[in-house]
């Protein structure tokens, strides 16, 4: 049987190893400090934030660590120079759990996506 999808960020969270759930709880905490307006969800099956009805940011945990996604395919690439020491996809931003993304990195991709964001509206 095929384990319930979770339903809200905590249930999610507390399905990850401990590892992981520390990294991802600290970038959770650092996303609602950056946008504290912002509703949190799950949106294809990973904790997301949503903000005036755009999603601006959500992570997941994976086998080999942790990924953020900021939910749109040209905010990472906006945003290369500060990037060049994580590997990524065009939509998603990869660490590893016992090195975090700094809060002004986060910071970055949370004001980038909410500007994309309102741009779009």
């Amino acid at each position: 049987m095929k384990p319930a999808r979770p339903r809200t960020v905590d249930e999610y969270l507390a399905s990850v190893g401990s590892e992981k759930r520390a990294a991802l709880g600290k970038l959770r905490k650092a996303i609602l400090s950056i946008a504290p307006k912002a509703e949190e969800c799950i949106s294809y099956g990973i904790p997301a934030f949503r903000l005036d009805g755009a999603v601006v940011a959500g992570f997941c945990a994976t086998a080999k660590g942790c990924s953020y996604f900021p939910f749109s395919g040209s905010t990472l690439g906006g945003l290369a120079e500060y990037l060049q020491d994580y590997d990524q996809t065009k939509s998603s931003l990869h660490f590893h759990p016992d090195k975090p993304l700094p809060a002004t990195l986060v910071r970055k991709l949370i004001k980038a996506r909410i500007a994309e964001s309102k741009g779009h509206q």
